[in-house]
């Protein structure tokens, strides 16, 4: 413990539930997966009140900031009837991260928020272990955060997390569906499950709090329920990126909350509209057995969650082979699922 962690100690804060100790524990816990994720700007260390990044832009002739920010949901609830807490961290990344690519920006840093009601060093120290991979997955540094410890906020055991990311893109680079054109096609990147949104529809259909989420289930190949729900978002920044250097990327959706009804439309111009065939789309067992299970309509499934489709790129039909290849070529498993069509409606699905 440093010369800080030995002066700064309040016996009255620590009767009221606050243990100011436990959170220089935390810290010093989670530097070394901190810093894994250094990259060229990184400033300082983990301590200061902000985190410091130096800007590089040699190349760029207009750059612009893009930021994002966003939570993991109740999903968390999930880890905490698992015990597990060293993957939401990706979920949180992956959440911010992959909402930045689709304006065509490259990540540059990520912040988290951690509130909980008790302060467990290791436990927190987890949760950090899951951002520092997040941030590696995407390319971006870890340079700060908050851990706040909230008594008779928050029950002992459980905790929020949180998190904001700022990335960079050239402004005559940024992704706007203005070269958008009637016969561009829609490929289709692939989702790890249900990612994180969903879940408090998932937590209702599956009653979480009174079912076995450890034992192995048949429609899930074998893997349990909570192993399925706690698959952490994929992040998709890296091939995409890959991506943008070679082709002309003309929209970009990451399919969150809404499902495919509410996000792919975000993509595309007035006027046109994404054409999908529901039979084309690989969907995950675990949707199929939510739709089972919950007696839900497929249209709500589609309008609720990604279906096995995390994110969709837009792209010219005669470059639609090349993008397949370099998207294959960078770890993902792409697909065509539609085409851009003129309609009046943002979407059509049959």
């Amino acid at each position: 413990m440093n010369i800080m962690n030995d002066l700064s100690h309040s016996s009255a804060y620590a009767a009221s539930g606050v243990d100011i100790t436990a959170g220089y524990r935390s810290v010093e816990l989670m530097k070394g997966h901190i810093a894994r994720t250094v990259i060229p700007g990184v400033l300082g260390g983990v301590g200061g009140f902000g985190g410091l990044f130096e800007l590089n832009t040699d190349g760029m002739k207009h750059p612009v900031l893009v930021s994002g920010t966003d939570g993991v949901g109740t999903k968390l609830k999930i880890a905490f009837l698992m015990d597990k807490h060293d993957t939401v961290g990706i979920d949180c990344v992956a959440m911010c991260v992959n909402d930045i690519i689709c304006s065509g920006a490259k990540p540059l840093f990520f912040l988290d928020y951690i509130a909980c009601g008790k302060n467990f060093p290791e436990r927190i120290a987890d949760i950090v272990k899951g951002v520092s991979e997040g941030c590696i997955q995407a390319g971006c540094a870890l340079i700060g955060g908050e851990t706040a410890e909230m008594p008779g906020f928050y029950p002992e055991d459980e905790y929020d997390l949180a998190g904001y990311s700022t990335g960079i893109v050239d402004k005559e680079k940024i992704i706007d569906h203005d070269a958008m054109n009637e016969g561009d096609v829609i490929i289709a990147l692939p989702s790890t499950g249900v990612h994180s949104n969903g879940f408090s529809l998932v937590r209702k259909v599956f009653d979480v709090e009174n079912t076995d989420l450890r034992a192995p289930l048949d429609e899930l190949g074998g893997k349990s329920l909570g192993e399925t729900l706690l698959a952490p978002t994929k992040i998709y920044v890296k091939p995409v990126l890959a991506l943008l250097e070679k082709v002309q990327v003309k929209g970009i959706s990451h399919i969150t909350g809404g499902g495919f009804y509410e996000n792919i439309p975000r993509s595309i111009p007035d006027g046109l509209c994404a054409y999908i065939k529901e039979a084309d789309v690989k969907v995950l067992p675990v949707f199929d057995l939510i739709m089972k299970r919950g007696n839900i309509s497929k249209r709500d499934m589609f309008n609720t969650y990604n279906m096995g489709v995390g994110m969709t790129v837009i792209v010219a039909k005669d470059d639609a082979e090349t993008a397949l290849n370099i998207l294959a070529e960078n770890g993902e498993d792409p697909y065509i699922i539609g085409k851009i069509i003129k309609a009046e409606q943002k979407i059509i699905m049959e």
